[in-house]
């Protein structure tokens, strides 16, 4: 039976490489299109002639943009990482792994607060106004 199981892994073990290099590059892809969508968003905002006041907050929410959009990819390459961790079980692995979802859910935490202090800015901006 463990001959059945082992014979049954090494057979997917090229499926999911290809199944991980392909969550790699789709993670390489919405980040380089969240960087492709904040820039024509920043462009389109220095182009319009309004006060600074009014454009650095539309910066911070372009930023706020970007960030959720590097938030996607980092927990796409998380995935990845868990899936080569699960089927390539070395201490090496497993310590990357953990390095990288310390690392990486360190700057998810802070990428997150950023994005919610920008949609409470936004929510405020619209708030006044409707008010004036």
């Amino acid at each position: 039976m463990h001959d059945l199981a082992q014979n049954i892994m090494d057979n997917l073990i090229p499926f999911f490489d290809l199944f991980i290099l392909a969550l790699n590059i789709f993670s390489i892809i919405v980040l380089i299109w969240g960087v492709i969508m904040a820039g024509i968003d920043f462009l389109k905002s220095e182009c319009l002639d309004r006060n600074r006041i009014v454009m650095a907050r539309q910066n911070n929410f372009i930023k706020s943009f970007l960030g959720s959009y590097i938030l996607l990819s980092l927990e796409i390459l998380i995935a990845a990482d868990i899936i080569e961790s699960i089927i390539k079980p070395t201490f090496q692995d497993i310590l990357k792994l953990a390095i990288l979802v310390v690392i990486r859910t360190v700057i998810s935490y802070f990428l997150h607060k950023e994005i919610e202090d920008a949609l409470k800015d936004k929510e405020n901006e619209l708030d006044e106004k409707k008010t004036s």
